[in-house]
């Protein structure tokens, strides 16, 4: 099993050494940690990095993430992953160093072995799955996050629900296959550039979404769902005001980018989910939010 990358990411003209002038001055931050490099194998620029990568280098192989250091949500996730990954080290693959410049920050990662996870209805990987986010309930919240109250749903939500999504557990919430790894012997959540503070059900709920859009029923979807302890837990009409929510935001971005083909998926699962629950949206379609 080969050091995991996200396998539709990764073009075999990108197995070689890639040391391009862009990055010159990020390998040469990381060079204290790393040693000597021997070769840079490309994954992905990823939503929250601008490189991400396996390095073949003298202390042994480490994947790096890295983005340029400007203001913003990319330098904003980077940091956020560095403070939440000692609170996870049970879910996630350990960080090993950090090193910071007036251009570049940057993340080393131990690499791990396995293969991004399959969300399918015949899929041998939905167990690990919904055994990683029930198990995230269990991490005492850390002090870093208490200040990363979710919202990211609230202006979509119907009026007066948004309480509904506020809570003490740490969420995950960037839940969607290539996020969860799957090895021989243990499996592991990645890519925590989106934690924050919030209900229990949320991770579930995001999960949902995601097999409904991989081909599941919403019976389906909702039984792994009801394997996680914050789903179960929570009130039904919590879970309404999220799928509501959920089926505002998805469409709302599906308008916004109607070249991207993943994002009306996504919108046609949020809104099979909505229908099942029996939640309609009272907002024309197209009359935004």
């Amino acid at each position: 099993m080969l050091p995991w990358l996200p396998q539709q990411l990764v073009q075999p003209e990108e197995l070689m050494v890639n040391m391009s002038p862009a990055t010159e001055s990020l390998w040469a931050l990381v060079r204290p940690h790393t040693g000597e490099q021997v070769s840079v194998r490309p994954a992905s620029r990823g939503h929250g990095s601008d490189v991400t990568a396996l390095v073949e280098c003298e202390r042994g192989p480490v994947f790096v993430k890295a983005c340029r250091n400007r203001p913003g949500g990319r330098r904003a996730s980077m940091a956020r992953e560095r403070l939440i990954n000692p609170s996870v080290h049970a879910f996630s693959p350990e960080l090993r160093w950090h090193a910071e410049s007036d251009e570049w920050i940057a993340l080393g990662f131990e690499v791990v072995e396995g293969r991004s996870s399959d969300f399918g209805p015949n899929s041998g990987d939905l167990g690990a799955v919904v055994g990683l986010l029930d198990g995230l309930r269990g991490v005492p919240l850390p002090i870093e996050a208490g200040d990363w109250q979710e919202t990211r749903w609230d202006r979509f939500a119907p009026e007066g629900t948004t309480e509904f999504f506020r809570g003490d557990t740490l969420l995950f919430t960037d839940v969607n296959p290539d996020n969860f790894v799957i090895g021989e012997r243990r499996s592991w959540i990645v890519d925590w550039s989106m934690p924050t503070r919030g209900a229990g059900f949320i991770d579930p709920a995001c999960l949902v979404v995601q097999l409904l859009a991989a081909g599941h029923s919403a019976e389906q979807a909702e039984e792994w769902a009801a394997r996680c302890k914050g789903w179960v837990d929570a009130d039904a009409s919590a879970i309404d005001a999220f799928a509501m929510a959920t089926l505002r935001m998805n469409k709302r971005q599906a308008e916004r980018f109607p070249e991207a083909e993943w994002l009306g998926a996504m919108a046609e699962a949020a809104e099979t989910w909505a229908g099942h629950r029996g939640v309609a949206d009272p907002v024309p379609h197209g009359a935004g939010y």
